[in-house]
């Protein structure tokens, strides 16, 4: 347990606070349709895939880096996992949004992650992805749909998941190597995160 006041964060390291929430029912969505020459796509990812569009969707602004930690054939396992589906929104033939939905764990889904690159920022098909996401989590025989978020990720994540009905249940803070300096990601990405 954390006292009460400020902790050191050691050089190298990134500290996050993490907020997690669940909904435990689909609530009502606002019908949206995506912009002209964009399309829902299902996905069977290949490892390139998935890393270049986790990368674009996630890396450069927001410092995901999780599943670019893992191997290819731990990153393969969990691509070919017939319990996970895989998402995204094609803008003139290039992906340009990640959802997954991960339903390994008996009468849940995990929204484990989600995004759209800047290509698609500010064109409503953030909203679009969710009402998907919300309505296949749903379509399944589940109780509870969960996703976490944290402090690197885009400032407007934590209230687009409150306003998509999932509310908060826990707080936590980690404690991790910055990306930046073990070389898994470029150091001048994420000019928002100072890198001490």
């Amino acid at each position: 347990m954390l006292s009460d006041g400020f902790h050191d964060v050691p050089a190298g390291k990134l500290a996050m606070v993490v907020t997690y929430l669940e909904m435990t029912s689909a609530p009502p969505l606002c019908e949206r349709t995506l912009p002209e020459g964009v399309e829902f796509v299902q996905v069977t990812p290949t490892l390139a895939w998935y890393r270049d569009v986790f990368s674009r969707v996630g890396a450069r602004d927001w410092l995901w880096y999780g599943r670019l930690k893992l191997s290819d054939a731990e990153l393969g396992a969990i691509l070919a996992d017939p319990d996970i589906a895989f998402f995204t929104l094609r803008r003139d033939g290039v992906d340009e949004a990640l959802l997954e939905l991960d339903f390994r764990e008996g009468g849940a889904c995990e929204l484990a992650y989600f995004g759209v690159t800047s290509a698609l920022i500010g064109t409503g098909s953030g909203r679009y992805l969710m009402n998907e996401a919300i309505s296949r989590a749903f379509a399944r025989d589940i109780t509870r749909f969960h996703v976490h978020t944290c402090t690197l990720d885009s400032a407007q994540a934590l209230a687009f998941y409150v306003r998509s009905g999932f509310s908060p249940y826990r707080r936590a803070v980690e404690v991790d190597d910055d990306p930046r300096q073990t070389g898994l990601l470029p150091p001048d990405i994420a000019a928002a995160i100072p890198v001490i």
